[in-house]
């Protein structure tokens, strides 16, 4: 009786976990690509119900992207679950020119680092060698400074844009990739993959997320846990205690039956 419950609850809870990996399968672009999972998706290749609006992601030349109609298409370089953390690229090599330009108050993401205020401008004439010219916004008429926004500005220059950024130009970091994290929150998943869940919607139908998991136990996911490295190792044990349980049990079974067989035949012989 113990094994076959045993039986039904193993083989439930992984036909469980089978439908839900294949309801919403993780996919690549490429294979050294990010994982891409809720609430991020790749149209075309997994149900609408996988992913948030505003999380869309495209596979173009095995390269992961999103597009933001503010700016335009900008490489993924990695998404980290845990840390709700999108780290990209630029693809023109110009981090400023997406600053300058990317509205993240109209898409479900924000800058991940600390902001503040600083402001762009254009100068017909080169400022003092003090003040590093953000070279993939230049040319030769049109000289581009991030400058702090009490700074004074000259009469050779206009003021472009004062907004929130991670940081003014340098030109000692690298220029297509520092500071160019986004972050997101989702009602009901705070902290959801670092407690061992996975962020989904609660129904297909519906906008509303929740953390679900299996078995779970302060923090302890099954569903984590079988879709980790660790996954093979889990199921051969879960197996093996199956098997043996069962072993057990066909013993115990037989030893109960011969014992009842003993006293019925020495009931008959007296």
């Amino acid at each position: 009786m113990d094994a076959c419950m045993f039986y039904i609850l193993f083989f439930s809870m992984f036909l469980t976990i089978k439908a839900l990996e294949s309801d919403c399968p993780t996919v690549k672009c490429s294979h050294d690509g990010p994982d891409i999972r809720f609430p991020f998706r790749v149209a075309g290749r997994q149900p609408q119900h996988c992913g948030q609006p505003g999380f869309d992601l495209v596979c173009k030349e095995n390269t992961t992207m999103i597009d933001f109609p503010s700016y335009g298409p900008l490489v993924v370089k990695s998404i980290s679950y845990d840390f709700r953390k999108l780290s990209l690229l630029d693809p023109k090599n110009c981090v400023h020119e997406v600053f300058l330009n990317l509205n993240p108050s109209g898409t479900p993401f924000q800058y991940y680092y600390l902001l503040k205020n600083f402001t762009y401008l254009n100068c017909s004439t080169r400022l003092s060698p003090s003040l590093n010219e953000v070279s993939c916004l230049s040319d030769s008429r049109n000289h581009v400074y991030t400058v702090e926004s009490s700074f004074h500005m000259p009469f050779s220059c206009r003021q472009l844009k004062t907004i929130p950024i991670p940081f003014s130009y340098s030109p000692y970091l690298a220029d297509n990739s520092f500071g160019l994290g986004l972050t997101w929150s989702l009602p009901g998943c705070e902290d959801c993959e670092s407690r061992g869940g996975s962020c989904v919607f609660q129904s297909k139908e519906g906008l509303k997320t929740g953390c679900p998991s299996i078995a779970q136990d302060k923090g302890f996911s099954i569903v984590h846990l079988l879709s980790s490295g660790t996954g093979s190792m889990i199921l051969i044990i879960l197996v093996f205690v199956f098997v043996m349980t069962t072993m057990i049990s066909i013993k115990v079974y037989f030893r109960q039956k011969l014992k009842v067989d003993e006293e019925a035949e020495n009931e008959n012989l007296l």
